[in-house]
């Protein structure tokens, strides 16, 4: 005999499948909708329906959008010589909040891992070495930054883009890694505090 009604376990099972969701966080979710007003169900709903329906991958990055090609794309004041190139769609966000880049972008959605069975042909990496040719209006990609995770995942995949784009003669950097802003050395691990050191720069 189930514990709940049909529709709730259902719903409950639903929940479960969504990434970093357990069985408690399922069941808190499906009864939170369950006390809500119809409407307010309803807008999430409509709201799922609509991000379904109208998000699709920008043709030249990858970007999620519901614009053709995407608006970091079409601007037109933003430096089309340099792309960075990162795992996924909210790495872009983190970068823009900085304000300090205003290149371009490339989403590979994902990273390479043998164990869970992504290689080189499940990432977008087939259109990013054709942004590399020459364009009709002139413009040259001159620098690649590989801005992937510190893990080794995101390791592996920068030092795969590294090989595969530096004998097409463009410029490939990788961004520094090392400690956080406001924290102590004395936590630090083996591999960050070798980063640390080796980023180092003159002050």
């Amino acid at each position: 005999m189930l514990d709940y009604a049909e529709p709730v376990t259902r719903l409950i099972d639903e929940f479960k499948r969504l990434p970093g969701v357990g069985h408690k966080s399922a069941q808190r979710l499906a009864f939170h909708l369950l006390r809500i007003p119809v409407e307010e169900a309803e807008r999430l709903v409509e709201a799922i329906r609509e991000v379904k329906e109208k998000i699709v991958f920008c043709d030249t990055c990858n970007n999620l959008t519901d614009v053709n090609p995407c608006r970091y794309c079409a601007s037109p004041t933003r430096d089309r010589t340099v792309i960075c190139v990162i795992e996924e769609p909210y790495n872009l966000v983190a970068i823009e909040k900085t304000r300090e880049y205003n290149g371009q972008y490339h989403v590979l959605h994902g990273s390479l891992s043998p164990i869970r069975g992504i290689g080189p042909e499940e990432l977008k990496i087939k259109n990013l070495i054709e942004r590399l040719r020459p364009r009709e209006d002139g413009v040259e990609v001159l620098e690649i930054i590989l801005a992937t995770n510190p893990n080794t995942e995101g390791e592996a995949t920068a030092n795969y883009l590294g090989r595969l784009l530096k004998p097409l003669g463009v410029r490939v950097t990788r961004i520094a890694m090392g400690l956080p802003v406001g924290s102590d050395l004395e936590y630090a691990d083996e591999v960050t505090m070798h980063k640390a050191l080796t980023n180092r720069h003159e002050i």
